[in-house]
């Protein structure tokens, strides 16, 4: 049997090392978000860009309005996406904010991609029907699960606009194909 060539044990040692780094999932850049519906198609509204700014990195969530329908709901216009058996509409985040994140907190980018639902029959913005997807970061990128909320919580500012207000107390699970859009992905 030949002796293996140092250079090439070196190689190999190197790329053994590197391979689980260059895998992990960054916050950097310009990324799709996609919805992921019941019936196992993707929808993708928007992008997402990363920009790095210091010991934070900063979001900024741009929504492709021609994947929307416009609805006139309660006096005020949303972007809404028709599915079987609801309407889910987004609700831009109304303040300001910080708009950044980091690697263990995305709440302002959870708080970018805020939606109600109701009944396609129903009248009206139903903003206690809020959903909020809680994110998190896996090898291929950000992957949320929908909470609920209520949407009327964010009608006027909050006291301190540096803290998110839909905080762990304000959300709740829901269970698994309640929602048409049942996960939310950023890739």
């Amino acid at each position: 049997m030949r002796p293996i060539k140092p250079w090439i044990t070196a190689t190999l040692l190197a790329g053994a090392l590197f391979a689980g780094s260059a895998s992990a999932w960054e916050l950097s850049g310009s990324r799709n978000i996609v919805l992921h519906a019941r019936d196992g198609q993707r929808t993708p509204i928007g992008t997402v860009t990363f920009t790095p700014q210091g010991e934070r990195i900063g979001v900024a969530v741009h929504m492709d309005h021609a994947r929307f329908t416009d609805f006139f709901l309660s006096m005020k216009e949303f972007k809404c996406l028709e599915a079987p058996d609801e309407v889910f509409c987004h609700v831009p985040y109304p303040h300001a904010n910080p708009a950044s994140v980091t690697a263990d907190d995305l709440a302002w980018l959870e708080h970018a991609l805020l939606f109600f639902y109701k009944l396609p029959n129903e009248f009206g913005a139903k903003l206690w029907n809020g959903v909020y997807y809680r994110l998190q970061r896996t090898d291929e990128g950000l992957v949320g699960t929908p909470q609920a909320i209520d949407l009327n919580l964010i009608g006027a500012p909050p006291t301190d606009p540096a803290l998110p207000p839909y905080g762990p107390h304000e959300r709740s699970d829901v269970a698994p194909d309640v929602r048409w859009f049942g996960r939310l992905t950023i890739q």
